[in-house]
């Protein structure tokens, strides 16, 4: 993580009170919505073609994700509502605050839908993202809500957003601030690219050794089982690179297969209901009218809304915390540090392993340390076995799976020396990915707190580089 360093106290921190459509770029369609009513509709969609922007590509800085598309001839027709590289797109109707920058590759066009709008700004009055960075600022969201049309579901217009005020500084400043804050968001991208590409290559090795059974087929054949990790995984590819697995780590898998409830399964291993190789609690919801449940605020107590965002599958902290009286009345009581949460309802199927000591509530199925299947390959289990879970599943209101319907699912339980050479290999990659998180949710926190103060000017850059300093 670096930063240019360059001295800024002499620069203008003065800032000019405009309307965003004053920062519009001098050509037609500048500042527009999306296509009107039926003019853009599902049946337009086609596999290949110009990409559409929904609210489903606005999570992050950039516009990303699964698009779908529109064919060139149709993009044609709603020129007027086209999006190019550099373009600051904002949500109209759905997630309110929701504001992206159209990047540079690999599409060089897009389509904007019904739900967003977009402005290109004349680069020679303002910085796209610098642009960005001042609607992620506290003081610009809750302008955007509180602006919002509220009859029927809260929603915005191109009306409201054009005439929406934004105070800047002069375009130099600008520049150097989105530079600066551009910073964290270039590292913390790094910190979980890294981590999806340590949790691939732990999943590929609990798919080699636990589903494929490759080790026990080598041997089987005659052959040296190969390694599960050599090097690093290339997540352009998705491909491990393949090794001769060494002869001690190799002795530990059966040669032969047997049959099962589950099928074939290597010699040796059993078949168990889940229940029975990992202790399963639930938890609680203390009266939230009760404030003597909730304050002082002592031990951390998660709902699966903690799990709705995360990057990486660790819980390292909860949006709640409840009270010694509040602890007192979730059955289950302080889960230890290393739980595996799963949750059960509404949606199913969230997974995280809390770093942390925690209570939770009923919307969860808990699996605790120290049962016959390590946490970290029931993990993986739990996602490979997500459709048998959510096939055990009931309700009219949502589904839900219980827990006297999980535990019976058969579980496949290797040896425990195979399991032993298992978290030798994935415990350090898990390690270092739960170290990449607390980082990125560090610089987060950073980033989030220099934001609003270096947007307004209540903070100036050198300022700002002297706590990145202090804080790396």
């Amino acid at each position: 993580m670096s930063w240019s360093g360059r001295s800024l106290g002499a620069w203008d921190m003065s800032f000019e009170s405009l309307l965003l459509e004053d920062l519009a770029a001098p050509q037609k369609n500048a500042i527009v919505g999306g296509p009107f009513g039926s003019n853009l509709v599902s049946r337009d969609y086609v596999e290949q073609g110009v990409p559409v922007i929904r609210g489903q590509n606005m999570g992050g800085k950039w516009v990303a994700g699964d698009f779908v598309f529109v064919s060139p001839e149709k993009a044609a027709q709603l020129a007027q509502n086209k999006a190019r590289p550099g373009d600051v797109v904002f949500t109209q109707r759905g997630t309110l605050g929701q504001v992206s920058i159209v990047p540079q590759a690999p599409y060089s066009e897009y389509v904007v839908s019904q739900s967003q709008m977009k402005i290109t700004v004349d680069p020679d009055k303002a910085d796209p993202q610098f642009i960005y960075y001042l609607f992620r600022s506290e003081e610009q969201l809750r302008y955007v809500l509180n602006s919002a049309i509220q009859t029927g579901v809260p929603h915005t217009n191109l009306g409201i957003l054009r005439k929406t005020p934004v105070s800047i500084p002069e375009l130099g400043t600008q520049r150097a601030i989105a530079e600066f804050l551009c910073v964290f968001d270039d590292r913390i991208t790094l910190l979980r690219e890294t981590n999806a590409t340590l949790e691939a290559i732990a999943q590929a090795l609990f798919k080699s050794w636990f589903v494929d059974f490759d080790p026990v087929r080598a041997k089987a054949e005659g052959r040296q089982p190969e390694g599960a990790i050599q090097g690093s995984m290339s997540a352009a590819e998705g491909r491990m690179p393949k090794a001769a697995m060494d002869t001690t780590t190799a002795a530990l898998f059966p040669d032969s297969f047997e049959e099962s409830e589950l099928g074939l399964v290597p010699k040796g291993w059993e078949v168990m209901p889940i229940g029975d190789s990992v202790e399963c609690v639930g938890g609680g919801t203390p009266d939230t009218k009760n404030e003597a449940y909730w304050q002082p605020e002592e031990f951390s107590w998660s709902s699966p809304k903690d799990l709705s965002g995360l990057q990486s599958p660790v819980l390292l902290s909860t949006e709640r915390k409840l009270s010694a009286h509040g602890l007192a009345k979730v059955s289950s009581g302080l889960l230890p540090s290393g739980t595996l949460l799963m949750s059960s309802r509404a949606p199913i199927g969230y997974l995280a392993i809390a770093q942390i000591e925690l209570a939770v509530n009923q919307g969860y199925i808990a699996m605790l340390p120290g049962g016959r299947l390590p946490v970290l390959y029931l993990l993986f289990w739990c996602r490979m076995n997500m459709e048998v879970i959510k096939g055990r599943a009931n309700g009219s209101t949502f589904m839900e799976i219980s827990k006297k319907a999980f535990r019976p699912i058969p579980a496949l339980v290797p040896s425990a020396e195979v399991l032993a050479a298992f978290e030798e290999v994935v415990g350090p990659l898990f390690q270092r990915l739960v170290a990449n998180e607390r980082q990125a949710q560090t610089l987060t926190q950073l980033r989030d707190t220099l934001l609003p103060r270096l947007i307004s000017g209540q903070l100036r850059l050198p300022e700002a580089e002297k706590i990145l300093e202090n804080s790396l």
